[in-house]
């Protein structure tokens, strides 16, 4: 085929092989993502996309683009993309679901562990030369075991943390917008029909929604005064979930007893935050999918969705299917 594919990063490179079996394809060869301007021209040029979770797909570059019918993206989130916009202008847009869910919850798991028992803490002071003696009252941290973890949201990935916690005799509360008796009857979770209940009671609080409008800084400092000053927060979903100088403050005045965040508002967090010099938070680089094979599998999926549609009319996962029709 003569399909032009612009791929916007050169970190897959057996999807990015697979393409090339089939279009013409562009990579943009930097580990940044392409400015804007780059995104605007090869909308004009080329047929689709293959993009990562923040390169941004807004008004400006679907309203450029001639030729361009669709857009896959090696995430599962698509707050970086206009949907309804680029649904009214006849273009697809493509997903990778279903292939993160359990490395990210490997991950939350891995925070939940790692933040309560002070892991990462002792092994900083190991590293600076603090461990002088044997004295083991500097590190004490909180248990995991025995204690009560509240999700907020419980779809594949909150889900998946949800069966690891039950390998740990946790007590798992949740809030979401619709209650799920199947995995209320398959690991014993308890539905809070109110999510600041679920705040109130948890002593371990892990996101697991998607970035829309109804869940921007969903955690303000409302929710954070409702929290138990013992209690901590893990954020894997989206940075702009959380009120993220309300929670600077919340952390400052002990309000609550620490956080790990995956993901911050903006991205890359600043390196003067003062998030990042807290001992009593953990940051990490928007890694929780970064398993090597689950990276894999998520380009290989969104290249698939180029190559179906073009060959088949078809998509593996596509968020705007009236399209196909």
């Amino acid at each position: 085929m003569t399909k032009k594919i612009f791929v916007t990063r050169p970190i897959v490179p057996d999807a990015i092989d697979k393409l090339k079996s089939f279009f013409q394809v562009e990579v943009w060869n930097e580990t940044t993502p392409p400015p804007k301007s780059v995104l605007i021209e090869k909308s004009v040029e080329c047929d689709a996309f293959m993009i990562e979770a923040n390169d941004p797909i807004d008004s400006d570059v679907i309203n450029a683009a001639k030729n361009l019918k669709i857009v896959s993206t090696r995430a599962v989130g698509y707050d970086n993309i206009d949907l309804s916009y680029a649904t009214s202008k006849g273009i697809l847009i493509g997903n990778t679901p279903g292939i993160l869910h359990e490395s990210c919850a490997d991950f939350a798991m891995g925070l939940i562990l790692t933040l309560g028992r002070r892991i990462s803490y002792s092994h900083y002071n190991v590293l600076k030369g603090n461990w002088k003696v044997f004295d083991q009252t500097p590190y004490l941290g909180n248990d995991i075991h025995g204690k009560t973890l509240g999700l907020l949201g419980v779809g594949m990935i909150g889900s998946a943390v949800a069966k690891r916690a039950s390998g740990f005799n946790m007590k798992i509360i949740y809030h979401s917008r619709s209650r799920k008796i199947d995995l209320e009857n398959q690991l014993g979770l308890i539905w809070k029909s109110s999510l600041d209940d679920m705040l109130q009671e948890a002593d371990y609080v892990s996101v697991h929604v998607p970035l829309n409008d109804d869940t921007k800084k969903i955690i303000g400092k409302r929710e954070l005064d409702l929290m138990k000053s013992d209690s901590f927060l893990i954020n894997t979903s989206r940075g702009g979930t959380i009120d993220q100088l309300a929670l600077t403050n919340a952390l400052k005045t002990h309000q609550i007893s620490g956080a790990a965040l995956d993901v911050t508002d903006p991205e890359p967090i600043a390196h003067d935050d003062p998030l990042v010099s807290m001992e009593n938070v953990i940051i990490t680089p928007h890694i929780s999918s970064a398993s090597a094979a689950t990276l894999r599998n998520m380009g290989i999926m969104a290249a698939d969705n180029i190559i179906n549609f073009f060959t088949e009319g078809k998509m593996l996962a596509c968020l705007n299917p009236e399209l196909l029709s």
